[in-house]
């Protein structure tokens, strides 16, 4: 039952992959990633077997952080920027959707020759986790606006934190605390850099910093 529940939420990120890959909508795309979010608070509740307080603390900070706090702040860029919709990807969504649904079922193939504990094997945390950095890979690489690409970085961030599901009895609360934190800065600089980009340029299509070369 418990390995069941665990598959039923990576399936639900991996679903949640695909339709970030697909949509045009920012706003959509930034509420599929707190979702994802939220799904990823709960595993470690899921994936440790019993609830301790070392597990109970993560999925906190990860449904508060990732859940709430950082969407609040994409939200308010959004909001601040005045853009809707990501019109001219450098890669079409259909094609990007494709992209991601290859790096899936590669991921499901790479994971199945990886010598896993046993208690891992019939878990699709490594597929989900490898999915999941290669869709926040495409959303960094194939969109041009800035906010988008910090949408990326949250969910290729993402795809590492359910890697360390599979070490979380044995990894240390700092070091989880430390990657929620990484993530944290990393999307605030990310909404800096996004107000400044918006108030030089009137712009966040970021293919505009070109014209900062001399």
């Amino acid at each position: 039952m418990r390995i069941s529940a665990i598959n039923l939420l990576l399936v639900g990120i991996l679903l949640l992959n695909l339709f970030m890959l697909g949509t045009s909508r920012i706003l959509a795309l930034i509420q599929a990633a707190a979702l994802q979010g939220v799904v990823l608070g709960v595993m470690p509740l899921l994936v440790g077997g019993h609830v301790s307080w070392n597990a109970g603390l993560i999925a906190i900070a990860t449904v508060v952080l990732k859940g709430s706090v950082i969407p609040r702040m994409l939200r308010r860029a959004l909001r601040e920027a005045q853009i809707k919709r990501e019109v001219e990807p450098l890669i079409g969504f259909v094609p990007t959707m494709l992209l991601g649904a290859a790096g899936t079922l590669f991921s499901i193939g790479f994971a199945s020759g990886l010598p896993l504990e046993p208690q891992h094997r019939e878990l699709l945390i490594v597929p989900a986790s490898l999915s999941t950095v290669v869709t926040g890979f495409l959303l960094l690489t194939t969109r041009i606006k800035a906010i988008t690409q910090a949408i990326g970085y949250l969910v290729l961030e993402n795809g590492i934190f359910i890697f360390g599901m599979l070490l979380v009895d044995a990894m240390p609360f700092l070091v989880e605390v430390g990657v929620l934190l990484d993530v944290f800065v990393g999307i605030f600089v990310a909404s800096i850099i996004i107000h400044h980009i918006h108030r030089e340029f009137a712009s966040l299509d970021t293919r505009r910093l070109a014209s900062l070369k001399e």
